[in-house]
């Protein structure tokens, strides 16, 4: 039967229902003979049907590729009418199908509710705009096409003859289609195009794509070829140039047999592992058979070097004198018992239970210049062990814990491994500083590479991405240090056991500066000790009016300065051959004229009694410190506004004290306030400053009960606490920072939440002094306090 007579005939009977044939990652075009491989059971029914009748079953292509069962909404609309000509079943259990496709197809209605997927279908003929571009688009998709097999040469000679030979567009536009290699989805919607001279255009646009594309892969062919080539060429030249060294005497056989031979030597006398010398001899067997001109050999040596430098048994013998490691501690540190007691227990139980006991990680925690990385060489004093300290703020890397794989020159062994090979020791003390200020991104989690390391159940098979060998951290004693806690992701922080180290006071600072600071400063700046003199009353007025911190990093800067001065004016007078009086002695009264005004950092604090003035108290990353918190009122609608960059938390701390004050007006005296008819303004100056956290409640509650109600506050109190919707006042932390900030700025009555009182009587007396404090399990208690009559 020809085509025209298969198109009456369908045309004819247009309610004929044809069996449908999905198939994947491919599109049938008619006028083309195709085997099709079939194995779905409603696909054979389908077959089985189509040979039943006329044989006419109709392919269409699966929108995706992944539906092993597709339904009716998975198929195209648009397909082709094809023929059986021949079935064959294969021994793999499909069938081979042999089909010739005859007419584009649509479907006009689907067939629901038999075996297989059938549908009434209509004839899609092509529409002929005859417009003067038909004949040059025809021939642009002639030229590409002769242009493609030649860059992509699939199709035999004779059959692209008669391709350009073809005068029907119809039939050039299904045969050109069929034959170049696109995606499905681009060669649907050939297909689906239902005019010549569009199909023209789209055919035209895909030959042109698939044409760059196909130079673009020669190009890059021929040039690896190229470089092959050259490569080949070079080591053919080389090869022959070390025989003809070698005969005349010259060569280098000797010199690389001695190298290997000192690999061997040094693989064979170290300590390491089994499996690390397995893998060690694998990689000298490699060495041995590459050209020692090629870059992978530097590779491999470069990797035997680590291997054999590690301390792999190579360990310092523990100091376990307990009375020794106190007097260093002693040496090196004012104050902080409690870590030093902890300490000492950690010494006790290691010589006590030896091997046995289990591997500890320390964390200390607590603001900067607090002495954190100087207890950790302490420590490794104490224990007779080598320090090695890795800065941690700032990486994102996790190959900076893990190391780099070994798939490229210049690849190194993460940081840890690196500390213990230039240590020299498998049992030193590693300090992992600012750990809370790890990052991750793209190229990893650093902090959950650091699990496996700081994992006394893992470590002991701590596997480095560079060696690719296992190798025990178990005896080195990690020790890390952060200034907050709550930015450590968990599971870290519930490996670590965390041991708080809070701000000193002004008398410790005082002790500090005289007993360790002082000497080292003026060694540093080539003074004697017996040079300088700086009185107790001078250390003080430096601390109390230059400095305000948890720690004593600023006041060593202080310290510097001095000394720098003075330094100078003996250099100058020297020059000069003048003589120097020395000592040199530094007044409180003549203070500024080495380091200047005072900074006077307790202008913030309220002289007087104020109205919607209050002073609170917060806790920071740097220690504790003074918050001071503003309100007024003014004619308005009812609003509240916060400024002073506070965060969420805090702008819900101060919500809530709005609510309670407006549900207890009538008990709190304030009920002649009009809510609806005022505005009510909070402030918390330094708005550069982040400000964030619950503890600021009451303060919060009280100034704005302050500005409502009139009443004036008591400048001298401070306070911290969260507040409830019920006016309970609720416990907060950082307790010990906060009472020392407030000590700073001279404030003597601290008001605290009833539930940390307990937190208070840990510190000890000569920390508080004369310090007063004020208890509230509710508000009203603190507004009874605080707020005058």
């Amino acid at each position: 039967m020809s085509l025209s007579e298969i198109v009456l005939d369908i045309d004819g009977d247009s309610d004929k229902i044809y069996p449908i044939l999905p198939i994947r990652d491919a599109v049938l075009f008619p006028g083309i003979i195709t085997p099709l491989f079939v194995g779905r059971p409603r696909s054979l029914k389908a077959i089985e049907n189509a040979l039943l009748h006329d044989k006419r079953i109709f392919v269409v292509t699966q929108r995706r590729i992944d539906t092993e069962d597709p339904e009716y909404g998975d198929l195209y609309d648009t397909g082709t009418l094809c023929s059986i000509l021949q079935m064959a079943r294969i021994p793999d259990g499909t069938t081979k199908v042999l089909v010739e496709g005859l007419v584009r197809m649509k479907v006009n209605m689907y067939v629901k509710g038999g075996d297989v997927l059938e549908a009434r279908l209509s004839h899609m003929p092509w529409r002929d705009p005859d417009t003067p571009n038909m004949e040059a688009l025809k021939r642009r998709v002639l030229d590409g096409f002769e242009r493609y097999n030649i860059l992509q040469p699939r199709i035999p000679v004779e059959v692209m003859s008669s391709i350009l030979s073809i005068e029907d567009v119809g039939q050039l536009v299904n045969l050109v289609g069929s034959h170049i290699s696109v995606k499905p989805e681009f060669k649907q919607r050939l297909l689906e195009t239902g005019d010549l001279e569009s199909a023209l255009g789209v055919l035209f646009r895909m030959l042109t794509e698939e044409i760059d594309i196909l130079e673009l892969e020669h190009d890059i062919q021929d040039r690896v070829r190229s470089v092959v080539d050259k490569q080949q060429k070079e080591y053919y030249l080389r090869e022959q140039l070390r025989i003809i060294q070698d005969e005349l005497g010259q060569g280098h056989g000797e010199e690389g047999g001695g190298e290997f031979s000192q690999y061997e030597k040094k693989i064979a006398s170290s300590a390491m592992s089994e499996e690390a010398r397995t893998k060690a001899h694998r990689e000298l067997d490699r060495l041995i058979k590459m050209p020692s001109m090629s870059p992978e050999s530097t590779v491999v040596r470069n990797y035997l070097d680590w291997l054999i430098d590690l301390p792999w048994n190579k360990r310092t013998v523990d100091n376990m004198d307990i009375s020794h490691a106190s007097v260093l501690l002693e040496e090196d540190h004012y104050g902080l018992e409690k870590v030093k007691d902890r300490i000492l227990e950690f010494l006790a139980v290691r010589r006590q239970a030896g091997n046995d006991m289990k591997a500890q990680i320390i964390c200390f925690a607590g603001p900067p210049g607090v002495g954190k990385t100087s207890l950790g060489r302490s420590i490794a004093r104490a224990l007779d062990r080598k320090f090695v300290s890795v800065s941690l703020g700032g990486v994102r890397d996790e190959a900076e814990i893990r190391g780099h794989r070994r798939t490229y020159i210049g690849s190194l062994p993460g940081r840890i491994i690196q500390k213990l090979a230039r240590a020299e020791s498998c049992n030193p003390v590693i300090l992992l500083d600012e750990i809370d200020k790890l990052g991750h991104d793209f190229r990893g989690d650093p902090a959950s590479a650091l699990l496996e390391a700081l994992d006394p159940m893992q470590n002991h098979n701590f596997t480095d991405h560079y060696l690719e060998v296992p190798f025990d951290l178990s005896e080195v004693l990690f020790i890390t240090t952060a200034n907050a806690t709550h930015s450590i992701p968990k599971p870290l922080l519930d490996r670590m056991e965390v041991i708080p180290l809070s701000g000193y006071t002004n008398y410790e600072k005082t002790l500090i500066a005289q007993k360790h600071l002082l000497p080292r400063v003026l060694k540093e700046h080539g003074l004697g000790f017996s040079q300088v003199k700086l009185p107790t009353p001078t250390v003080s007025k430096v601390i109390s009016d230059y400095t305000r911190e948890a720690g004593v990093r600023g006041l060593e800067r202080e310290l510097s300065t001095i000394a720098r001065k003075i330094t100078r004016k003996v250099v100058e007078a020297s020059d000069k051959g003048d003589d120097f009086k020395l000592p040199v002695k530094v007044k409180a009264s003549n203070l500024k004229d080495y380091l200047g005004a005072p900074k006077l950092y307790d202008t913030k604090v309220p002289k007087k009694a104020q109205k919607g003035n209050v002073v609170g108290l917060a806790w920071t990353e740097s220690g504790g410190d003074v918050l001071l918190i503003e309100a007024v009122t003014m004619k308005g609608k009812g609003d509240v506004s916060l400024t002073g960059n506070l965060g969420d938390v805090m702008q819900e701390s101060a919500k809530a004290a709005v609510s309670y004050l407006r549900s207890e007006s009538e008990r709190l005296g304030i009920s002649d306030f009009d809510w609806k008819e005022f505005d009510i303004h909070v402030h918390v100056p330094d708005g550069a400053v982040p400000k964030d956290g619950p503890s600021a409640g009451v303060t919060m509650a009280t100034a704005i009960l302050s500005a409502v109600s009139g009443r004036k506050v008591n400048p001298q109190i401070a306070m911290t606490g969260e507040i409830s919707l019920r006016g309970s006042v609720l416990p907060v932390g950082g307790v010990r920072e906060k009472i020392l900030a407030a000590k700073r700025h001279g404030i003597d009555q601290i008001i605290l939440p009833e539930a940390n009182k307990v937190d208070v009587e840990e510190i000890p007396s000569e920390i508080l002094g004369d310090m007063t404090f004020y208890y509230a399990s509710e508000v009203g208690a603190v507004f009874k306090k605080a707020l005058a009559a």
